[in-house]
């Protein structure tokens, strides 16, 4: 289920906003000693999250903490490279969640993707 951490909510500014907006607005969050903005949404059929730092894309493991603030455990979302007639760039380091409402993501069988380790030890 998507949702926002009120509690980093950016409440004052050009960016700011309240809970009245749901889960629509910008938020401001560390992750270690890195600052981050993620700018959140949830209109026309699309559950959104772009994350950006200051200095630097963030991380496969930024990028994994950024989608369990705003998503469930066991909620798949995706980052999508488009066709590069498509591509749109409005900051230099700010990557971008995407999840259809209402339907599932179509997924690999997961030996596709790589050996998974043994729960057993």
């Amino acid at each position: 289920m998507f949702k926002v951490p009120e509690k980093n909510r950016i409440k004052n500014g050009p960016m700011g906003s309240n809970a009245d907006y749901g889960n629509n607005g910008a938020f401001s969050f560390l992750i270690g000693k890195n600052q981050f903005v993620a700018i959140a949404s949830d209109q026309m059929g699309w559950e959104h999250v772009s994350v950006s730092t200051p200095s630097r894309c963030p991380t496969w493991e930024e990028m994994c903490k950024v989608k369990s603030m705003f998503w469930d455990e066991d909620d798949c979302v995706i980052q999508y490279h488009p066709a590069k007639s498509e591509y749109v760039n409005n900051h230099p380091y700010c990557l971008h969640l995407w999840r259809p409402e209402g339907q599932d993501l179509p997924k690999p069988p997961s030996f596709m993707i790589g050996v998974q380790k043994s729960e057993a030890v």
